[in-house]
């Protein structure tokens, strides 16, 4: 007996299964991967390393730069009526020339009126050399009024040693005249001889004596004139210093004047371009009145670079400079200096974080740049926009 066989159900109307390749699988689980990788080595990057690899970079760019100069406000230091703007707007000046005028007519009286006083002071103290001079001469005749009385001295005690020789002997006569009047060996005549010849003996010495004492008298009093001639010349003397000083004190003051006289013109400082007018002729204005700006010749580029930019920047680095106003140039130049702290500690109120919320900012240290084509730089207006780009030396 045939067994009757369950015929096997039909595959024909079941979908097919796809046929899932090894590779595809592979792909499914590998780029989801790699992708998170790379977001993670992106992620670590920046977070970690983002600085170093910043500052490792060759050529450092930044566009926040300029072209600088030195802006000079030209005021006035004495107060006085403009009489006259020697310069129009924007001229170029050359150092030394005058820009502004003050009417000058005090300060020239002031600066006559102590000249004057200078001569006056020179003159005095001439005077006072002349006096001197004759107190010399004084002085002189003193001493020689102070020899000859010692002369006069002298002779004085010669005459009364003369004198006294001479009293002795007639003295001496008349007592023997006299002894031989007694014994009637000599007249009457001869003693009254002896007797006249010493008086008149005694009459000189006394004489004598008497110009000894004039003499003395003559000495003291020459001595006495040549003190108060010398004090006299002491007191000149003092005198003279402090006329000195005086004319010290004179001079001074003419310089001053001379000072404030050339304060009443304003000049160029050096060579350069002045800015726009701000006084005009008949104005009055005060000390420290702004007449107007001086902007000087030399230019260099200030570029405020991030901190993190300047690992590797040095002073003498090279730098290449763009500037707007010029398209398609390029300046080169040198990194001159580096600021010593970054711009915000020279604001006029520096922040402080240690108060209040913080939130870390990027700061930007000004770097200094030099061009090399010094009178292209010349030629340039402080505050134009620049891109510098410094090449370092890694």
């Amino acid at each position: 007996m045939a067994s009757a066989s369950t015929p096997a159900p039909s595959r024909a109307n079941e979908p097919e299964q796809p046929h899932v390749q090894p590779e595809a699988k592979w792909r499914k689980f590998v780029v989801p991967l790699l992708i998170v990788l790379l977001a993670a080595v992106i992620f670590v990057t920046i977070t970690w390393n983002w600085n170093g690899w910043e500052g490792s970079r060759v050529e450092q760019v930044t566009d926040d730069a300029y072209v600088r100069g030195d802006l000079t406000p030209l005021s006035t230091k004495v107060a006085g009526i403009v009489r006259d703007v020697k310069v129009t707007d924007y001229q170029q000046v050359h150092k030394g020339e005058l820009i502004v005028q003050l009417d000058d007519a005090d300060f020239q009286a002031q600066s006559d009126q102590a000249t004057a006083a200078v001569e006056a002071a020179k003159a005095a103290i001439e005077n006072n050399h002349r006096q001197r001079e004759l107190q010399d001469s004084r002085i002189a005749r003193a001493l020689a009024g102070i020899d000859q009385a010692k002369a006069q001295i002298i002779a004085a005690q010669a005459g009364i040693d003369a004198a006294q020789a001479e009293v002795v002997r007639a003295h001496a006569e008349r007592a023997r005249q006299e002894a031989l009047l007694q014994t009637r060996s000599a007249t009457q005549q001869k003693v009254e001889q002896a007797v006249a010849e010493d008086e008149r003996s005694a009459a000189q010495l006394a004489s004598r004596q008497a110009d000894l004492e004039q003499a003395k008298t003559l000495l003291r009093g020459n001595e006495d004139a040549a003190e108060a001639e010398r004090r006299a010349k002491a007191v000149l003397e003092s005198q003279d210093l402090q006329l000195v000083a005086d004319l010290h004190a004179k001079e001074a003051a003419l310089d001053g004047a001379k000072v404030n006289l050339g304060y009443t013109k304003i000049v160029a400082p050096d060579d350069g371009t002045v800015g726009e007018k701000q006084v005009r002729p008949g104005q009055l204005v005060s000390p420290g009145t702004q007449v107007i700006s001086f902007v000087p010749l030399i230019k260099w580029v200030q570029a405020n670079y991030r901190e993190t930019q300047l690992s590797n920047v040095k002073v003498g680095d090279a730098a290449e400079i763009r500037i707007d106003e010029y398209p398609g140039r390029v300046v080169h130049g040198k990194v001159l200096e580096i600021a010593p702290a970054s711009g915000s500690q020279f604001a006029l109120i520096p922040p402080d974080n240690a108060t209040g919320n913080y939130t870390k900012v990027v700061q930007r240290i000004p770097v200094k740049i030099a061009l090399e084509d010094s009178s292209f730089a010349n030629s340039l207006r402080p505050g134009l926009s620049v891109i510098a780009t410094v090449r370092t030396s890694r």
